[in-house]
């Protein structure tokens, strides 16, 4: 952690704070390879899912793509010193799968490999903990054209690439995330179509959602067997769903919904079962083998939680569950809140929402280690005059969020980390360079940051590990 000057020293020391974090928490942001790597095509990287489907005419909205994006991969170093400004202690980065496999399998590509190597000893040389995330998104397209997550030979591979790293970083690397929001990848990617690859099938989403269950498994027991000391986890989506209403039938699905949007990916891990989700078994669609439910269950060292907002669902009607194929197997209307404040990309803002969804996993899985993987908001504010960002709407969303986690370790919640999302503007997926989500301003024409007046906040809440 970066040393605080005498100057915030004497200030800190006058304050009072009324929300003390646990000792050692770790005070973080998170970022993703696609959304700020750039160098798409250099140091021998492969394709990704998302370099093809970023340059597909009309999936971009803003028509973007993350060629470039925050030009991290040459700039690094500037946002280590970034980090250092903000006295963070941990920094959740992820690697690009096609850098180190292009093709998705085989030896590795030594260019990328000297690029992590790099970034870790960086990181270690200042004092923050690189906490590496493994998969977050950036499929290689060799291996969605030989069929994607839907393929289940892709928690092999994914295995082998969990390998390759684990003994490229493991003897640095102490904090391994395999997943990154799988129920994201899988929704947005296969059932809605939204995102890379850009299919729209519930057949090919259920298979893909066992697959990457598979390959958590897989990953996490490729990096025990290479760094048995390692602390490995996901990080998983998450958000309270409350019912609509206080009808039994919207309580009802609002528990079904739990479990696809919370646990799908954490119940399999943890205790080696589905939850009751759907209104019937899709085991058959999913096409479970029979020792599939072994090879899914593992003991994860922590959990990673990413919330933004809360969930509002309601059951379905006949009509719609006819006219909808997907509502046949989760008879639930998943839908945004809009009591609260919106933020700029349209997110209801409820900082209730991370404590009562930490202290549900916290009672419902005996109190598991957590760390917060990912929360934050887009507000698009620009420099002024004086080419200061004013972002006051951020420094509140994250003043009121971390207050609800402050009550729920109080409340009992054992959790070691916050990471903001995000270090930086950056490409935000299929909104392109549109919506802002960083502690730092990034002008994407120059590349030039400029801390926020939220990041200069949050250096002093990381600085005195209190609100």
């Amino acid at each position: 952690m970066a040393a605080a000057s005498p100057l915030l020293g004497r200030a800190l020391a006058v304050a009072s704070p009324t929300l003390a974090f646990p000792k050692g928490f770790y005070w973080g942001t998170a970022t993703a390879a696609y959304q700020v790597e750039g160098a798409w095509n250099e140091g021998g990287k492969g394709e990704s899912i998302w370099d093809r489907f970023s340059h597909t005419p009309g999936k971009i909205n803003d028509g973007t793509t993350g060629d470039v994006a925050c030009d991290h991969y040459h700039r690094y170093r500037e946002d280590i010193a970034l980090m250092r400004a903000l006295n963070l202690n941990s920094y959740r980065f992820s690697v690009s799968w096609p850098r180190i496999q292009p093709e998705g399998s085989g030896k590795a590509n030594v260019a990328g490999l000297d690029f992590y190597n790099r970034l870790v000893d960086a990181l270690l040389e200042a004092r923050i903990r690189p906490m590496l995330t493994l998969y977050h998104w950036d499929l290689p397209q060799k291996l969605e054209d030989a069929g994607g997550w839907p393929n289940r030979d892709l928690a092999g591979r994914f295995a082998d690439y969990a390998e390759i790293m684990a003994r490229a970083l493991g003897d640095r690397v102490e904090t391994w995330t395999l997943l990154n929001e799988p129920d994201a990848f899988t929704s947005l990617g296969y059932l809605d179509g939204t995102h890379a690859p850009g299919r729209s099938s519930i057949f090919d989403f259920l298979r893909a959602t066992h697959t990457a269950n598979l390959a958590q498994g897989a990953g996490f027991r490729a990096v025990k067997a290479v760094r048995p000391k390692a602390r490995v986890g996901s990080a998983f989506s998450m958000s309270p769903c409350e019912p609509a209403t206080d009808s039994e039938d919207d309580r009802i699905a609002a528990e079904r919904a739990h479990g696809i949007t919370n646990t799908w990916f954490l119940e399999t891990a943890l205790r080696g079962r589905y939850p009751s989700a759907f209104s019937f078994s899709p085991a058959l669609f999913m096409k479970i083998r029979q020792d599939d439910m072994e090879l899914v269950r593992v003991p994860l060292d922590f959990v990673g939680i990413n919330l933004y907002y809360r969930t509002r669902i309601s059951a379905t009607t006949l009509t719609e569950r006819l006219s909808d194929r997907r509502f046949i197997f989760l008879p639930a209307r998943m839908e945004g809140w809009d009591k609260g404040p919106k933020t700029d990309i349209g997110w209801e803002v409820w900082p209730r929402a991370l404590y009562d969804m930490v202290m549900r996993i916290t009672k419902d899985y005996n109190r598991p280690v957590l760390e917060i993987t990912e929360s934050g908001c887009a507000y698009n504010d620009a420099p002024g005059p004086s080419g200061a960002v004013d972002d006051a709407r951020r420094i509140t969303y994250h003043q009121q969020y971390l207050s609800e986690l402050a009550r729920a370790i109080h409340d009992g919640a054992d959790v070691r980390g916050y990471h903001a999302w995000s270090l930086l503007d950056n490409f935000e997926w299929a909104e392109g360079l549109s919506q802002r989500f960083g502690l730092a301003y990034v002008d994407f024409k120059t590349q030039k940051r400029t801390i926020k007046a939220s990041g200069k906040w949050y250096a002093k809440v990381a600085a005195q590990n209190a609100l």
